[in-house]
């Protein structure tokens, strides 16, 4: 069984964090009391006198009763003392009251509430929103502490997936600690592929496929996303730097590097560096820079470059041009 504080002041503009602290606190508390042994106190029945009067009632329950008095922030300095005096003098042993307060410009948590929670040894928690210029900052501190390392620029691919609302962004963190396990770097292409929209996944598989060279699965995901009205030249950027890096390793490879020298210098968790190694190592060098010079076609014939299609349509060109990366 856990074990439980006098007192506990759970406050700040972070509304969400606090809803979920308190949330988890009952729960504990009914488990540890049952639902009879726990008062709530919120909205307009959280008055100063109320808690007051809550915590000097003298029950014949056994066990630790708790207290939760929701709404302390449009309590004033004056209307402290008594809760003070109150908790002063009860049984730490035997009660536990938790006040929170969500903040927001002239609403917060009185001074005086704060030193009545410290003088009986109680623990004091600020939920505060993070400005937006630090939330990148603030993920890589968080990451961390799920024995994550996230890249700033991983950060800021988060941000813009998944927004900036710090619960959505600590659950896509969870989510990366779950999928990568402890102690495993997190990059830009692994935050895209956890937080990416059906389209982003499928030219994720495209990819994957071009590079091993699996050309029914390249080809059938290149018709699903032209159903879904994607375009293959908004895709080339990320085809292209992914067949850069396929051929990089493939050369070095060849040049005689170990696969665990190849893995090492790769940014991405060691479970991604290994099936694009085995994926790289089925071809050799040639079939990338023929795939990338496809590409590259495509890109300008897509552009009204020279040469034209032949009469092909862009539909077909695409196709034309994935045969021919996957050969």
């Amino acid at each position: 069984m856990p074990s439980f504080r006098a007192a506990y002041l759970i406050h700040g503009d972070d509304h969400g964090r606090i809803s979920e602290r308190r949330a988890r606190l009952r729960a504990m508390a009914e488990d540890a009391a049952g639902t009879a042994g726990v008062e709530v106190y919120e909205a307009d029945a959280c008055t100063p006198d109320a808690i007051a009067g809550a915590l000097s009632t003298m029950t014949f329950a056994m066990g630790r009763r708790f207290v939760i008095a929701d709404g302390v922030e449009r309590w004033k300095e004056g209307d402290v003392d008594a809760v003070a005096a109150a908790l002063k003098s009860a049984d730490p042993e035997l009660l536990t009251v938790a006040f929170f307060a969500r903040e927001e410009a002239r609403a917060k948590a009185p001074a005086k509430l704060h030193k009545a929670v410290e003088a009986v040894g109680g623990q004091i928690a600020e939920e505060a929103t993070v400005k937006p210029w630090e939330l990148p900052k603030w993920l890589v501190k968080q990451a961390a502490q799920l024995e994550l390392e996230l890249d700033p620029e991983a950060a800021k691919a988060l941000i813009a997936q998944a927004g900036d609302r710090q619960q959505r962004l600590l659950r896509e963190l969870e989510k990366l600690a779950l999928e990568h396990g402890p102690h495993t770097h997190v990059g830009v292409e692994e935050v895209q592929e956890a937080c990416a929209s059906s389209a982003e996944r499928k030219v994720w598989t495209l990819t994957d496929a071009l590079v091993a060279g699996d050309r029914r699965t390249a080809t059938r995901v290149l018709l699903e996303l032209r159903t879904q009205g994607e375009r293959l030249p908004a895709m080339t950027y990320t085809i292209a730097r992914k067949l850069r890096e396929a051929l990089a390793i493939a050369e070095g490879l060849a040049a005689g590097q170990s696969q665990a020298q190849v893995k090492k210098s790769l940014r991405m968790s060691p479970r991604q560096a290994s099936k694009l190694v085995a994926d790289v190592e089925r071809r050799d060098p040639e079939a990338f820079r023929r795939a990338l010079a496809a590409l590259a076609d495509f890109e300008l014939e897509s552009r009204g470059g020279v040469g034209g299609r032949g009469g092909l349509g862009e539909e077909t060109a695409a196709l034309r041009t994935v045969l021919t990366a996957t050969r």
